[in-house]
């Protein structure tokens, strides 16, 4: 408990430091039209997840040596390319290349590589990167990031501890104390800082890594669905716009939750918490249902897409009728 402490305190001075850091160097994140917010606000406070990482290994030596050396190594590199493209736009190229490394060492990290036959790492390689891109993607009004990713990190605590030993509890603790260290300069009206793509990229490579290592430990991929919200979201706003005809690599503000603030005025915060609990009810289902996988996916699935394509419609409806008045 006091090392947790300590670690908690340590976080909050680091990133205090990384305020001043990018105040002086201008990293800021200017409203453009794809944002949901107007004001002009610190970027890559999600630095604080990599970070976190990294007092991990000063604090757990020897586990970190012996365990989590190549996780650091793909989790570093992916921080570090996302951090400059967050400064300074880099070439696409340079993304996707350290991407697909940084995967390739997750991959190895977690045992896929020798769990699964070769066929099947290309999809694996498809569903990481796709993953990554979509917490990216959802990443965009103050709070979600950080209250998605704490409902999503306290459950494999919980999974941790009273289910089934996937990992050591530090490597899921440490997460949680970034993510509540975050979330505390976030989730407001008036966010002091926002994740920019190191936070997003950071912290659901490091979910990805530990719901992997859960999945080989168990060889049960209905864990997948602790990603479900954001992967129904993702998904179906990616099928509406191949629909509309859409580059669907260019920024847009077609997604559930930017309509809600944009168009609804909904509060950042309201979202957020709505976004979170929403994943914490399917995580409860996940962990206590005794249903095949194919029956909790439809369970999951067919009222959460309901619900969504009815919100969606409704609020496409508002704005139409609001562009003929």
């Amino acid at each position: 408990m006091i090392e947790y402490l300590l670690v908690f305190i340590t976080l909050f001075i680091l990133i205090q430091a990384y305020f001043a850091i990018a105040d002086k160097y201008n990293i800021i994140d200017k409203p453009n039209h794809r944002s949901a917010h107007s004001q002009i606000t610190l970027r890559g406070g999600g630095i604080i997840f990599p970070i976190a990482f990294i007092i991990f290994c000063i604090f757990n030596y020897k586990e970190a040596m012996e365990m989590y050396w190549s996780f650091g190594l793909g989790l570093l590199a992916i921080c570090l390319v996302s951090f400059i493209d967050d400064v300074k736009t880099l070439s696409g190229k340079i993304r996707i290349t350290v991407h697909f490394l940084s995967v390739a060492i997750l991959l190895n990290f977690t045992g896929t590589f020798d769990a699964m036959p070769v066929w099947a790492w290309p999809i694996f390689f498809i569903m990481i990167i796709g993953t990554l891109n979509a917490y990216n993607f959802m990443d965009g009004i103050n709070g979600i990031t950080g209250a998605y990713t704490l409902i999503t990190l306290l459950t494999l605590l919980f999974i941790n501890r009273d289910i089934i030993s996937f990992t050591e509890e530090n490597f899921i603790m440490y997460a949680i104390l970034a993510s509540l260290v975050f979330l505390f300069y976030n989730f407001r009206k008036k966010a002091k800082c926002f994740a920019g793509d190191v936070g997003s990229m950071g912290i659901g490579f490091w979910l990805i890594a530990l719901i992997t290592l859960l999945i080989m430990k168990t060889q049960d991929y209905k864990y997948i669905l602790l990603f479900s919200v954001y992967g129904m979201e993702v998904v179906l706003t990616i099928i509406e716009r191949i629909m509309l005809r859409e580059n669907i690599f260019e920024a847009h503000r077609r997604h559930l939750y930017q309509l809600l603030a944009n168009e609804k005025k909904m509060s950042h915060l309201v979202i957020s918490a709505i976004y979170a609990l929403t994943q914490l009810v399917v995580n409860l289902f996940l962990i206590y249902s005794k249903l095949p996988i194919y029956a909790v996916i439809l369970i999951i699935f067919v009222p959460l897409g309901s619900i969504y394509l009815f919100l969606k419609l409704s609020l496409k409806k508002k704005v139409q009728s609001s562009v003929i008045k």
